[in-house]
């Protein structure tokens, strides 16, 4: 049975973010995503029991997120919290020279990257019903309106499904198989090229995961076995600008304005 979901608390984000210890997990989390607690407590020297505690106040502050794998709890760090928290602050003509300087910097941490992170795992809260999110992730016509694709699938195990532009040439950019539906739940499915040939290490796997709560949707989107480093950066930026689409045109009628980036898609 799924719990009652809670949209971040701002001061819950700022609680956890002035204890130093927590701010290292966090750093651990950033340098390498999806990590078990035994992997955490290794690296930074840390008893179990007060890993865990430190984690729980991230995971209940939602900047951390945990994703269940068998056995194993793998921790992943969420942005949307703080993002969210900047969005409060940074104007719309600051956020330009901003991105400028994240690029500069994204640039020179590339090159100490020695590994590709293998998954990305985004939470974000929809002020919506879990069908209206289902339908959302499902219907054509929607996903033309905020993805600036349409999705187009009868969403059964097994079945194609394809990421179509918008355009009027009705062409698919991508698309892959769907793996598990389980209205309005859990929807899994694979995402590569339109042409449906596996690139090596076979196509990546997006699962969307619907929570209700008290009139909103944890919606957590996981894409993993990226194909590499630069997968990773787009999706990064593909994700959030997607599902604040999503977010935005379910609880105001209308997607956001047209912003300086480009709404990319995740592929």
């Amino acid at each position: 049975m799924i719990g009652h979901v809670d949209a971040p608390d701002v001061d819950a984000v700022f609680k956890a973010l002035a204890d130093r210890t927590r701010r290292l997990l966090l750093d651990r989390l950033r340098e390498q995503d999806g990590q078990t607690l035994g992997e955490l407590c290794a690296r930074l020297g840390m008893a179990r029991q007060s890993a865990t505690q430190h984690l729980d106040v991230l995971v209940s502050a939602g900047l951390v997120t945990v994703v269940r794998r068998g056995r194993e709890r793998l921790h992943f760090l969420n942005p949307a919290a703080i993002s969210e928290i900047g969005e409060r602050w940074i104007s719309t003509f600051d956020r330009p020279r901003l991105q400028a300087l994240a690029a500069i910097r994204d640039a020179a941490e590339e090159l100490a990257v020695s590994e590709p992170v293998p998954t990305y795992v985004y939470v974000t809260y929809v002020r919506a019903t879990p069908g209206q999110v289902w339908q959302a992730l499902t219907d054509a016509d929607l996903t033309a309106r905020y993805w600036g694709h349409a999705n187009v699938s009868d969403w059964q195990p097994g079945s194609r499904w394809e990421h179509r532009r918008t355009d009027g040439s009705g062409e698919a950019d991508a698309g892959g198989r769907v793996l598990e539906t389980d209205p309005p739940r859990r929807l899994v499915m694979t995402f590569g090229d339109a042409g449906g040939e596996e690139p090596p290490g076979g196509d990546s796997v997006v699962t969307f995961d619907l929570e209700p709560g008290a009139g909103i949707v944890r919606l957590t989107v996981t894409h993993e076995n990226l194909a590499d480093g630069q997968a990773l950066r787009e999706i990064s930026h593909g994700w959030p600008a997607v599902l604040a689409n999503l977010k935005s045109l379910l609880e105001t009628g209308d997607v956001l304005p047209e912003a300086p980036w480009e709404m990319a898609a995740p592929a």
